[in-house]
């Protein structure tokens, strides 16, 4: 892919739909429990790419087919601390039945709201940063254009399992192949909506911690015609609706609390904390994910108990989603622990961190450079995100980790919403505005 069809040499633009539809096909959906195909075939894919333009990726197994790939891109300066550049490469599972095209299909098609998009799962999720990390990598090899420091470039498996078969166990066992890394971009940030007529991009300076909690009851096991006081089944559905009926107070952490000031002054109020359902309903779609983020969330997700309808259970289990806010996760299990009371045993599945950075510096600057380059009517803000990605594994090494994946997108699209959703989609239009920025960032970082 040396020259395009005019002849002249293979842009980033050129090609980086292909590529982020290339990868869609490729099924590394990751159910969470080993059971999936694994990332090996995403993670050749990518390592060919790489090596394709004269860079030395290398590949590092988990386990078997739970692939990660690495690879260092020289900078004009190597003196100067580098800067990981980072996107998973499993995506969550899909069922066919339910979308417009085969989730899988990687198809390129118009979407009448958003124009010609990229259609499958991973298309926001995050194949699409992939695919626009490679292309301007690949454009930047052909024409010897040097960063100013040295970028490391990981595309990790399991971020979607929150990242013990990838990013934590890169972290942990090849900690060298990010020596000298002090900050870093990923997902979820640079990306636009529109607030009070203006396109805001929401860099991402701040994410939530992951709690994932097993809650199990206890009870004696018999006959479902028989009296049952000590009914584990019971027992465990009580809890479960009061942790996941319990509405939580509001607590504004430093990203939240930028971002609604700026989101009132584009609107043209002053906000103020008692009116915070009035301005979120003002945001549109983005409001559910801000929302999110102005308190702790705890969401019950499955439930497992009993093998037949007249045997009572000896016991009941389920399984919870629990989100805290930076700086608040003491205050978050002790909430639990008061909810579930003595009744339910507690097991954590998976803790991660919370994060949280600020809204300054010189890595600020150049993100928000290159998106007011490529956009100068635009505004930049820090937001919080309600989810959580593989910056809080790299963070351990001491990084400082940002979200940044530029995307410019159609005032209609719900972008939150296609995020482990139906039909995920990327218009062209963002993708080629994303390489343009990216590739800025690189000079400028």
């Amino acid at each position: 892919m040396g020259l395009n069809g005019n002849g002249a040499r293979t842009t980033a633009r050129d090609e980086v739909a292909t590529l982020a539809s290339d990868l869609i096909r490729i099924d590394s959906t990751n159910p969470g429990d080993d059971s999936g195909p694994g990332e090996r075939k995403a993670a050749e894919q990518v390592a060919a790419l790489l090596s394709e333009v004269g860079l030395e990726p290398t590949l590092l197994e988990s386990s078997p087919n739970r692939t990660s790939v690495i690879a260092r891109m020289p900078g004009a300066d190597p003196s100067r601390p580098a800067l990981l550049i980072h996107g998973h490469l499993d995506v969550v599972p899909a069922d066919p039945a339910d979308w417009r095209v085969h989730p899988l299909s990687g198809e390129i098609s118009t979407d009448q709201a958003s124009g010609d998009c990229v259609w499958g799962r991973g298309a926001v999720d995050m194949k699409n940063m992939v695919a626009m990390t490679l292309a301007v990598a690949r454009q930047r090899q052909r024409e010897n254009r040097r960063p100013p420091r040295d970028i490391v470039l990981a595309f990790p498996a399991d971020e979607e399992a929150g990242g013990t078969l990838g990013a934590e166990w890169l972290v942990d066992h090849h900690p060298d192949l990010f020596a000298g890394v002090t900050e870093a971009i990923g997902e979820v940030g640079g990306f636009s909506t529109m607030i009070g007529g203006r396109r805001h991009y929401l860099l991402q300076t701040a994410e939530k911690g992951i709690a994932w909690l097993r809650l199990t009851a206890r009870g004696t096991a018999g006959h479902g015609s028989m009296l049952h006081p000590d009914n584990a089944v019971t027992e465990l559905a009580a809890t479960v609706a009061r942790i996941g009926q319990h509405e939580w107070p509001t607590g504004l952490t430093p990203a939240v609390t930028e971002f609604l000031h700026a989101a009132a002054a584009a609107l043209g109020i002053t906000f103020k904390e008692n009116e915070l359902p009035a301005l979120l309903s003002a945001l549109g779609p983005i409001a559910r994910l801000v929302g999110a983020t102005t308190s702790h969330t705890v969401n019950p997700t499955m439930l497992a108990a009993g093998y037949k309808v007249n045997v009572v259970p000896g016991s009941a289990s389920a399984q919870l989603d629990g989100r805290f806010l930076p700086g608040h996760e003491d205050e978050f299990f002790a909430e639990i622990d008061r909810l579930r009371g003595t009744a339910v045993d507690l097991e954590i599945v998976k803790r991660s961190p919370a994060l949280q950075t600020s809204f300054d510096g010189a890595l600020c600057a150049a993100m928000s450079a290159a998106l007011l380059d490529a956009d100068p009517e635009g505004a930049v803000v820090p937001y919080c995100l309600s989810g959580g990605t593989d910056a809080k594994a790299f963070s351990r090494l001491g990084i400082r980790c940002f979200g940044f994946s530029p995307l410019r997108l159609p005032p209609d699209l719900d972008f939150s919403g296609l995020f482990h959703g139906v039909d995920e989609r990327v218009p062209l239009s963002a993708l080629d505005f994303g390489v343009r920025v990216l590739d800025r960032f690189l000079d400028l970082c």
